[in-house]
């Protein structure tokens, strides 16, 4: 079988790009395209793979302001030759599943989520984002045009594989298509439990608006309880202005570094409504409890009084009650880990290269589907 990779854009190391790297790993010849690949926001990951860009490789800039040029998408996503692959594996937040294939390739994408943006969060879209108002005049017709592609190159594949159960149904109701769901990998063998908890709560993630790393900020500026944040994003910089004298900013840090904060947090925070979301797990392969909003794919990770607890708003007032009611001390570090085990790389690994061995049998057996 020859097996090609689409991938929307390179330009972060996110949820999806640890799909896309377990993918490499179980087809380690597979080549990779993508619209759009920045070596240096990758931090050098791929670099060892055969990668094909489209014609929006050539725009100055483009790897941190590719959310500006949503309606060149869908011409270089389409302009890639997969002729040659007998199977096209799609990693698709937004784009890559709009990848056009011919009759003899059996198309499969791994649906991380309809896209947002044309869809039901289009008026956050405009709304969160720091556009300038003619360009926010004129992003509306934009997403009509985006919408109508969307809707059309979303019969293309062949299967679709949905993330969790939570976009299963959005997948549902925005293609109408059905889903076989397999959870996102872990490398659980990158956390350990810590022999000793520090008195800091914990929060990772880049900094959007629907990270919902306000409210947090907000609730825990009235609690004053030290709240450690990890990563990077456009919204780090106001953050850090509202945060008070007990919140600290740790910006990016390397794996090793992160796995030590998860280990030895209080619990780890995660407010927004994610598709799955894989950080909660990594707290969870550390032994710690999480702090979800009842929302989205975490309902799917965390199991209540088990390996966590749920706030029912996302507002500050809803985290400072959570929080003030939250004994640490009440779970099981080794129940939480076993727990979080269940969702490891290597075993995702094996239900995907066994869904696609059977899949693609049953694609070249005459009369299929």
């Amino acid at each position: 079988m020859k097996i090609a990779l689409v991938h929307d854009y390179l330009v972060q190391y996110g949820g999806a790009e640890r799909v896309l790297e377990a993918f490499t790993e179980i087809f380690p010849k597979a080549p990779i395209y993508t619209m759009v690949y920045d070596k240096k926001l990758m931090n050098k990951a791929f670099s060892d793979r055969k990668i094909f860009t489209s014609f929006l490789q050539k725009i100055p800039f483009i790897g941190s302001h590719h959310r500006l040029f949503p309606i060149l998408m869908p011409m270089a996503i389409e302009q890639f030759n997969l002729s040659e692959y007998d199977i096209v594996l799609s990693d698709s937040n937004s784009y890559a599943k709009g990848a056009i294939t011919m009759p003899k390739t059996l198309h499969i994408t791994y649906c991380h989520t309809p896209m947002r943006y044309a869809w039901d969060d289009c008026h956050k879209y405009l709304r969160e984002f720091k556009y300038s108002n003619i360009t926010k005049k004129l992003v509306p017709f934009a997403m009509n045009y985006i919408r109508l592609w969307d809707k059309i190159s979303a019969d293309r594949p062949d299967i679709y594989i949905a993330n969790s159960n939570f976009v299963s149904i959005r997948i549902k109701k925005y293609y109408n298509k059905d889903t076989f769901i397999i959870n996102p990998p872990v490398s659980t063998k990158n956390f350990y439990i810590s022999e000793s908890i520090e008195d800091y709560y914990l929060m990772i993630g880049r900094a959007l608006p629907y990270k919902r790393f306000d409210i947090v900020i907000e609730a825990f500026n009235k609690l004053g309880l030290p709240l450690k944040i990890i990563g990077k994003g456009p919204e780090m910089d106001q953050l850090k202005k509202n945060a008070k004298k007990n919140i600290e900013f740790l910006g990016y840090l390397d794996d090793k570094e992160i796995s030590r904060y998860y280990s030895k947090c209080k619990a780890f925070l995660f407010p927004p409504e994610e598709d799955f979301g894989i950080a909660p797990l990594e707290a969870m392969a550390s032994g710690r409890p999480v702090v979800a909003f009842r929302g989205g794919g975490a309902l799917e990770s965390v199991i209540e009084n088990k390996t966590g607890s749920f706030f029912n708003e996302q507002t500050p007032e809803s985290v400072i009650n959570i929080i003030r009611n939250f004994n640490h001390d009440k779970f099981n570090s080794a129940e939480i880990r076993n727990h979080a085990l269940k969702f490891d790389k290597e075993i995702f690994k094996d239900k995907i290269r066994e869904f696609i061995e059977k899949e693609y049998k049953k694609f070249t057996t005459p009369n299929h589907y």
